[in-house]
């Protein structure tokens, strides 16, 4: 069986992940990753679109990325940079370090940096495999491949 190496980020680099990095300037050469996951990671990027790009960027040609966000499918992605106030950001995107709240046009974004998209939705995943993988019913998993 092939042993699995993985790199955990994180921007403020707490000590149980490997590098401490920002989304928007990944520090690994072009297409040097099998597979990318960014879980909750998005809302949170300033510059989403060129974290996007930079996610694809490392990607082998056959890689993958697991994507998820908080999303309203309904309803198009809000963003506003001049909410800064943290009462003001929780009430307009969930949380007070959100800088927007996604809508059905995250497949666009995501199209538009190269990928393939496939839309996985949570409640169509049994219980046991949401608790395997430690997905919330709501959770919309986005499956982007890089060809």
């Amino acid at each position: 069986m092939p042993s699995l190496k993985y790199v955990g980020a994180d921007l403020e680099g707490r000590p149980n992940v490997c590098v401490k990095m920002d989304l928007v300037s990944i520090p690994f050469e072009t297409e040097s990753f099998d597979a990318v996951i960014c879980i909750h990671v998005l809302e949170h990027v300033n510059d989403d679109r060129q974290a996007i790009r930079e996610m694809h960027r490392v990607l082998k040609p056959g890689g993958w990325a697991f994507i998820s966000v908080p999303i309203r499918l309904d309803e198009k992605t809000f963003e506003d940079p001049a909410i800064r106030d943290p009462v003001e950001r929780r009430r307009a995107f969930g949380e007070e370090q959100h800088v927007r709240y996604y809508g059905y046009d995250l497949t666009e974004r995501l199209e538009q940096s190269g990928f393939q998209v496939q839309l996985d939705l949570g409640n169509k995943l049994d219980q046991q495999t949401r608790n395997k993988y430690g997905l919330r019913e709501d959770e919309n998993i986005f499956y982007c491949t890089k060809t």
